[in-house]
């Protein structure tokens, strides 16, 4: 059984979530400078079995595409191409990071803890990862 992985794509950074091989459990696994991104999904995708892929579409309010949504089609479309047997899906992420942020609140972090970009980013992933299973459940 393969995983499904998540991604939050960032102009900088990029979150990572990850389910467990049975797809029960969805947990953030790191944050990725952008521009090492493919490098880091190749290594990744040789090392693990990756069912889904599971990309963040930022939308505005009324559901046009956000400043990142022709980037972000664009590597999907080249995700879809190199990888043709994993299934490459996508998922609105409006609200992901500020769900994030109030998650690290009600956890107890810290101001200076929540400050730390790359932590929002993985844990916005792993909503992204969440919001999706619930959707195929």
């Amino acid at each position: 059984m393969g995983r499904i992985l998540a991604i939050d794509y960032g102009k900088k950074r990029t979150g990572i979530a990850v389910t467990d091989p049975m797809k029960i459990i969805a947990s953030g696994l790191c944050t990725v400078a952008t521009y090492e991104l493919n490098k880091w999904l190749e290594e990744y995708i040789v090392s693990e079995d990756v069912e889904t892929i599971v990309i963040g579409e930022p939308k505005q309010m009324d559901y046009t595409d956000s400043e990142l949504g022709g980037v972000i089609n664009a590597f999907a479309k080249a995700l879809q191409v190199k990888y043709p047997n994993i299934k490459i899906e996508r998922m609105d992420e409006r609200f992901t990071s500020k769900m994030a942020f109030q998650t690290m609140i009600d956890s107890g972090l810290n101001k200076k803890q929540r400050r730390n970009k790359a932590l929002v980013d993985e844990i916005a992933a792993t909503i992204i990862l969440q919001s999706y299973m619930d959707r195929i459940r």
